[in-house]
């Protein structure tokens, strides 16, 4: 999740477990440090765009690190803070509660996180939740502000930190319903339509749980699936892209490919420009942009030469995808404009102009 959010988060759970031992603004204010601490991993450079891509929410996600560091950071505080001086079991609690809180946040996006490096370095994403969410951020911003504003912890500010992290926890929970609903009602269309596909994830668009977009991947081929949540079945809008590039190499011969396609999980997306092939994660963006887009290889003569991975900068919406993100919300099933031209109607024949899968010897 980004940055204020978990900030806000690491600040209500230390209000709520070490608030009535060091005083509300100290607990805000260290909770918020340690809530942040995890991200701090992206000030180390790998050496490519690829590999910090990959590479990041590694070793400090994993919530063993976090029981491991727990001792010694929460000495450090029994130190800094009088009142967790004889206060060990807070302390502990308090650090490895904001740190692993952090981790498993992240974990519910799409993105992944290792939870459990180094003993599974399989990153974990359900992604039932956006990077940014404001109805899972507000309440924990304002029990944060609240705890900033007073001097003294009281049964006041107690009720509001319990009732802004039950808040958010079970908009946590309905936002695992609501791709779950998402997800059905997709998959419901893409029967009706007659298509099938290889692998499918509903994850919700920008700023809420109330629009959907559906990946469904098929060969060369991958769909966009736009539903609301509270929408009929038969009104999603189902969009057709081509996901590989004719004549392109098997991703298994160039390394930084090989690698974004084994993070996505098979949700990429192969396209041959002016400078060369990319590879972009279909997760993150919305076609035509991607937030993960890498340049990996370079024409030589009729085949590919693997280069250092160049990031690929688009921006982030098209036209008119602010009105259609509102009104989608809440039940128009008007076609997004970005993506006119690929929307799919059942009994066409628009599917055969896509292209083949390559093929790889």
């Amino acid at each position: 999740m980004d940055s204020l959010t978990q900030a806000v988060l690491g600040a209500t759970v230390a209000v709520a477990v070490a608030g009535p031992k060091i005083g509300p603004r100290k607990a805000a204010l260290a909770g918020a440090v340690l809530g942040t601490l995890p991200d701090l991993d992206v000030l180390y450079k790998h050496g490519d765009p690829v590999s910090d891509f990959v590479l990041h929410r590694g070793w400090s996600h994993s919530l063993l690190v976090h029981a491991a560091l727990t001792p010694l950071i929460g000495e450090g505080a029994m130190r800094l803070f009088r009142g967790l001086r004889q206060e060990r079991v807070t302390a502990y609690l308090t650090v490895f509660l904001c740190l692993t809180t952090h981790a498993l946040l992240d974990a519910m996006t799409v993105y992944g996180t290792r939870l459990l490096w180094p003993l599974v370095d399989t990153p974990f994403g359900v992604g039932s939740v956006f990077i940014i969410d404001p109805l899972y951020t507000l309440p924990l911003l304002a029990a944060t502000l609240w705890a900033l504003a007073v001097p003294e912890w009281s049964t006041r500010l107690k009720r509001v930190t319990t009732g802004a992290l039950a808040l958010s926890t079970l908009y946590l929970g309905w936002s695992l319903v609501a791709q779950q609903i998402a997800d059905g009602k997709a998959r419901a269309a893409m029967a009706a339509a007659g298509l099938s596909a290889e692998r499918v994830l509903a994850t919700p668009m920008p700023f809420n749980t109330l629009l959907w977009r559906t990946i469904a991947v098929d060969g060369p081929v991958y769909y966009n699936i736009y539903q609301s949540v509270f929408g009929d079945a038969d009104s999603a809008r189902i969009h057709a892209h081509p996901r590989l590039e004719p004549g392109g190499p098997c991703l298994d011969t160039l390394l930084p490919a090989a690698t974004v396609a084994a993070f996505s999980k098979g949700y990429y997306r192969t396209l041959k420009d002016e400078e060369g092939l990319r590879i972009a994660d279909l997760r993150m963006g919305v076609t035509p942009s991607f937030v993960f887009d890498f340049r990996v290889a370079a024409p030589d003569g009729e085949a590919w030469k693997e280069i250092h991975p160049e990031r690929v900068r688009a921006p982030r919406s098209a036209e008119g995808d602010v009105e259609w993100l509102v009104g989608a919300m809440f039940g128009d099933n008007a076609v997004r404009p970005a993506e006119a031209a690929s929307l799919f109607e059942p009994g066409t024949t628009a599917l055969a102009a896509l292209p083949d899968a390559p093929t790889c010897g």
